[in-house]
């Protein structure tokens, strides 16, 4: 618990060392003000497990809720009348009845204030679901129902009674045709955001239908949709449209682009990465005359860079901020020419560029003295020197991707660490830096991601200089960082308490002890342990028990984790929701207990469990059906597992991803 968490903790008890009253005597709405400064989460809890008052406040001042299973979601939407954004996209097993009967528990006018709502990956919610919600929600603003893969029309109907929707998201909602969207800008017409990427049914129609119906669409993205030019004739009449991604738009080209470009001058940020046909002619009949364009990402889409395109970029010298060339072929001329010319750019993607150098660098940052994102991804090309001048001239840096540059080391990073105060995150995979570089990053006390895969130099004594300085640190990828022992993860949890995301992966000296070391990692959501060889159930129940917060957990190759260690996540890991255990010594008791147990989770991966028996399978998936989003098994299983709980499982929205490998297994 934080301090300022402990303080209230006393004080809700009633004790002030002077035969205080307690805090009961406060206002809720003065207590619900109070609950709202508290940063961590187990703070709140604990002043409301310790005070009623805390309790009754935060039923009245609560504004947003996320639920993990579906069992509570009755109380809890009777417990929080004031409810604006409720997440369920982690609910487990939710379906149109539980959505229904929860609604319903709320009671009449329960839901009246809600405004946003989040389905995403809701999988087994249907048109009967979306239909009580939007009846119960006569303010709802905003619904997304991405990744529901089996959504279609007549869910998508379903919401177009929220007369007052302005936010839709409805990516990879694969069943959604013209149809579906039409029922939506009819029901709708104020939209305001729509997302319909990967909704590969809709065609020119429907993006003609929605421009003429929601005339105040101020972003669409339409990423991966087989529509051609004639959608950028009609997205064109959109005068207030700023934010437009077409993404893989395989069908458009120039022509389109110059459409587009007759229509308002409203747009500020637009995507056309992907689009094969698009070359810099259209790009640069786009540009022409904008005023307020401030976003570009055209990567991997333009053969050549003309010079057209680049005198165009020249007219969006105050306006543009971002701009991503990612894949491309560039020059030190264009990078300088871009420096010159768009010296207000605060983003610079570069990622997998060939012919990025440390002059077209030094030429660039000198102008473009403002950028706080660089990314240089696979330019191997560049020393230290494109790194001096980076630091010399980018004094806001906040992030640089430095991937697979492998001519930089630690004299370079140093650097950057001295003049580089507001560093946020940096990645060095592959990069082959040693302890020194650490030393040097370590002053960067703002890192919050330090990404390190593949630097087998790093040692413990590394990663105790990033622990020194580094509190702020949530994500850290050690892939295949082989030097790293226990001791490094001793001194890695001492000082960066606040780590959220770990990979571990292939670092082999790591043993149970060092796992015990991370139990103490109590806001640690994701931890990647693939082939860990040393380590057992023993390392395995550390976790479990200390890293309450637990999400996903990749065990892959972990040969001597076994029933024990599955055990201690069945009774422990309440809150995981992805498992990989494939090649784990598991058996189907074991398997049976876990998949019983752990209601939140979605995604399991488990290939080569060669000691579960077919019937082991059986029940446990039994026993798991309704919760599984995902699921990823031995192709010889699907012979061999009753076509009645493929069915099911099917019929539950889990989609399941066959591997061809051979199907060994022994019974116990």
């Amino acid at each position: 618990m934080s301090r300022e968490g402990q303080k209230l903790d006393y004080a809700a008890a009633g004790g002030n060392g002077a035969g205080g009253v307690g805090i009961g005597v406060l206002s809720l709405d003065l207590l619900g003000q109070v609950l709202d400064r508290l940063r961590e989460p187990r703070d709140r809890k604990a002043c409301r497990l310790v005070s009623r008052a805390f309790e009754r406040a935060e039923a009245t001042h609560r504004r947003a809720l996320r639920v993990l299973r579906r069992e509570p979601l009755p109380r809890l939407l009777r417990a929080f009348p004031s409810l604006e954004r409720l997440d369920l996209s982690a609910c487990a097993s939710l379906d149109d009845a539980s959505l229904s009967a929860a609604i319903a528990a709320a009671g009449a006018g329960g839901l009246a204030g809600l405004r946003r709502v989040c389905l995403a990956r809701a999988s087994g919610v249907g048109w009967r679901g979306l239909e009580a919600l939007v009846a119960a929600c006569p303010r709802l603003e905003a619904v997304d129902l991405s990744h529901c893969v089996g959504a279609g029309d007549r869910e998508v109907a379903a919401l177009a009674a929220a007369a007052g929707l302005r936010e839709l998201r409805l990516d990879k909602c694969l069943a959604v045709t013209d149809m579906g969207l039409a029922k939506v800008v009819v029901g709708c017409p104020r939209l305001e955001k729509l997302s319909v990427k990967w909704c590969r049914e809709i065609s020119d129609i429907g993006i003609d239908l929605l421009a003429k119906k929601c005339p105040e669409l101020r972003s669409l993205n339409i990423s991966y949709l087989k529509v051609g030019n004639g959608s950028l004739r009609s997205i064109s009449t959109l005068e207030k449209l700023e934010e437009l991604a077409m993404v893989g738009c395989s069908c458009i080209d120039d022509e389109g682009l110059e459409l587009l470009s007759k229509g308002s001058d409203s747009l500020q940020s637009v995507d056309v990465s992907r689009c094969d046909h698009v070359t810099y002619q259209g790009l640069a009949s786009l540009i022409d005359g904008r005023k307020f364009l401030q976003k570009l990402h055209v990567a991997d889409c333009l053969h050549e860079i003309g010079q057209r395109f680049v005198s165009k970029l020249a007219t969006l010298k105050e306006t543009l901020t971002a701009l991503k060339l990612d894949g491309l072929e560039v020059s030190d001329s264009l990078l300088q020419a871009i420096g010159e010319g768009c010296n207000k750019l605060v983003e610079i993607g570069l990622s997998k560029c060939s012919g990025v150098t440390d002059e077209g660098i030094s030429s660039l940052v000198a102008r473009c003295t403002d950028l706080r994102t660089i990314d240089l991804t696979c330019c191997n090309l560049i020393t230290n020197n494109a790194l001096d001048s980076i630091a010399d001239n980018c004094k806001m840096l906040e992030c640089l991707r430095l991937e697979s540059c492998s001519l930089i080391n630690e004299k370079g990073l140093e650097r950057i660490a001295n003049c580089s105060p507001n560093l946020k995150e940096i990645d060095l995979t592959d990069c082959g830096v040693n302890d020194a570089a650490l030393q040097h990053l370590a002053k960067c006390s703002e890192l919050r991601t330090l990404k390190l895969g593949l630097c087998s130099s790093i040692s413990d004594k590394g990663i105790a200089f990033i622990s020194s300085n580094c509190g702020k640190l949530v994500e850290l990828d050690l892939y295949r960082c082989n030097s790293i022992t226990d001791d490094g993860l001793a001194a890695l949890v001492n000082g960066c308490k606040k780590i959220k995301l770990l990979n571990l992966c292939y670092c082999n000296k790591i043993t149970d002890s060092g796992l015990g070391h991370l139990g103490s990692l109590e806001e640690l959501t994701n931890l990647e342990l693939r082939c860990l060889v040393r380590i057992t159930g023993i390392g395995i129940s550390s976790i479990a028990t200390g890293c309450k917060s637990l999400i996903e957990l990749d065990l892959k190759r972990c040969y001597s984790v076994d029933d024990a260690g599955l055990g201690a996540l069945a009774r422990n890991a309440f809150n995981l929701r992805q498992l990989t255990i494939s090649y784990c010594q598991v058996t189907g008791l074991g398997l049976c207990h876990l998949l019983s147990s752990l209601r939140c989770l979605q995604d399991i991966k488990m290939v080569h469990l060669s000691w579960v028996s077919i019937e082991g399978f059986e029940i446990a998936l039994r026993a798991a059906c309704g919760r599984l989003k995902k699921l990823k098994m031995l192709n010889g299983l699907k012979t061999v597992l009753s076509p009645e709980l493929l069915q099911m499982l099917h019929a539950c929205g889990c989609r399941i991803r066959w591997v061809d490998k051979p199907l060994v297994y022994k019974d116990c």
